[in-house]
């Protein structure tokens, strides 16, 4: 109710405003409420050029121009004040109703009597003023550049590349920490990821606004990672979570020097969306089943092969300059890791990251004629790292579930099962109580042996299947965790290499 009123405020009161202000200028303010033509009469009343249609046209652009226009609508009622000028770029649905109803404030013909200049510094005051607002409105609802840090989506999506991330698609999601430092996610630059950029005394609840599509499979998914709430400051971007602690060192600890962040300043990540509300997911020996059925692999995704050497064995540098020629990131070299060494030091083995292209690359390369190569498979073992980190778990990440992915208004069967998956959903996700008393379980203190689901859940993994933290880690993403959905590859840059990769610029992100 809250963001409908809000949303109701944001283009009504504009109108209002121009109804009154288009009044006091001598024009028939019925233009005010009609689309397009009413912008086209606002610009001439504030006597600016034709090129400021054109402004009106570029994505983007326009918003930066809306801005611009409400200023320059003070202007021509002679209010010059740089604060008040900020009260008008900010909350415009205020002020332009303001400046129509108030019978203090007078229209000067810009054509007749042109408003007076202000200093250099106040020029720049305002631009900045005004590229800040536009960028923090362009970029929380409409678009955002995102870079990918790592190699978990390679070969499909790699690190360098720069993401355009439509927060449109979904329907963009209403800022629930408004105090923090404009264009910032969770840490100042230069603090070592150490001091939030927000404050959260206050929040407000989660609300999205409608999206022209819906989470689909095989889209490329930019979401906060859903165990980020509780995280190290000590960690490297802050990845190690409270939960990998507590794992690790099978007790509770104390949260002394974690960062507890709300849902919206949680690490962002971007994986591919494999499983849907609803659907049961399986993966036996790296092939996904959904409902009993395989589904397709992304062409480019990586999985790990095995390299025999013959009995002499062959320099490790060797190995890794053919690696980098065939474009692996360092990431991934790095992960190559040799595995058998003979009494002298020689490599016998090696294990390694590829896609099928460099695969075929490596093996008809001089080095690969040397070279048995074997698909390299997870066995199933006992692994409590893997969603839902029960003891005696048999599984792995290309051994896997199976695992049912629940659903807006599903009702979920609750029994010593059941439970693991559905626990953090219960109580982190959608924010209730759970007990176990004498064998039994209570939700919000009754006692009951289901739950009813209150939003969709998906199932994302990376690209790079044998290096990606996924949800085969920490399982379902939430639907309220969903920031949008990656659509170009703007431009990419090897990092590791210094280099533009100008074959990936404007590819489709999600293509699979």
């Amino acid at each position: 109710m809250l963001y409908d009123l809000l949303l109701v405020l944001y283009f009504v009161g504009p109108i209002v405003g121009l109804w009154f202000i288009f009044k006091k200028a001598g024009v028939a303010p019925w233009k005010a409420v009609v689309p397009v033509y009413n912008i086209v009469v606002w610009i001439k009343m504030c006597g600016k050029s034709w090129k400021w249609y054109i402004y009106f046209l570029i994505p983007a652009l326009n918003i930066f121009t809306y801005l611009l226009l409400v200023v320059e609508t003070a202007k021509v009622f002679r209010r010059y004040g740089f604060w008040e000028q900020f009260a008008a770029v900010v909350f415009p649905w205020v002020y332009l109703p303001i400046l129509g109803l108030s019978p203090k404030m007078e229209y000067h013909d810009p054509t007749v009597d042109p408003p007076q200049k202000v200093g250099e510094v106040r020029d720049w005051a305002d631009a900045i003023v005004f590229a800040i607002v536009a960028a923090v409105i362009i970029r929380g609802f409409t678009f955002e550049l995102y870079n990918i840090p790592s190699s978990s989506m390679e070969g499909s999506l790699m690190t360098g590349d720069y993401l355009l991330v439509s927060k449109l698609a979904y329907g963009p999601r209403a800022t629930m920490t408004p105090l923090a430092l404009p264009l910032m996610h969770n840490t100042i630059p230069g603090t070592g990821d150490k001091v939030e950029s927000y404050l959260s005394w206050i929040k407000l609840p989660y609300h999205r606004y409608p999206g022209y599509t819906h989470v689909k499979r095989y889209d490329a998914v930019v979401f906060n990672f859903p165990e980020g709430d509780t995280t190290l400051k000590a960690s490297p971007g802050n990845q190690y979570t409270y939960y990998d602690a507590v794992r690790t060192n099978n007790q509770e600890l104390l949260r002394d020097g974690w960062f507890v962040r709300p849902l919206d300043r949680k690490t962002n990540y971007i994986k591919r969306c494999i499983g849907m509300p609803g659907e049961t997911l399986q993966i036996e020996n790296q092939q996904v089943f959904i409902d009993g059925k395989p589904i397709a692999t992304p062409k480019d995704a990586q999985t790990t092969y095995g390299f025999l050497t013959n009995a002499r064995g062959i320099p490790p540098q060797m190995v890794q300059q053919e690696l980098d020629r065939l474009g692996l990131s360092y990431q991934d070299i790095e992960n190559a890791g040799p595995y058998l060494v003979d009494s002298t030091g020689v490599l016998l083995a090696y294990d390694v990251p590829l896609n099928k292209r460099q695969l075929y690359g490596l093996v008809n390369s001089a080095l690969g004629r040397q070279l048995n190569v074997v698909a390299d498979t997870v066995p199933a073992t006992e692994d409590i790292s893997l969603y839902p980190h029960k003891k005696k778990q048999v599984q792995s990440v290309d051994n896997f579930g199976p695992v049912h992915i629940p659903a807006k208004g599903e009702v979920l069967e609750l029994n010593d099962s059941t439970l693991p998956y559905y626990r953090r959903l219960i109580t982190v996700y959608e924010h209730n109580t759970l007990e176990l008393r004498d064998g039994k379980i209570y939700i919000n203190g009754e006692p009951t042996d289901s739950y009813t689901v209150k939003q969709n859940y998906y199932w994302m993994m990376g690209d790079n299947r044998h290096h990606s933290q996924d949800s085969r880690f920490w399982g379902f993403v939430p639907e309220d965790h969903i920031v949008g959905k990656a659509k170009w590859v703007l431009f990419s840059k090897d990092k590791d290499r210094g280099k533009f990769r100008k074959g990936r610029w404007f590819l489709n992100a999600c293509a699979y």
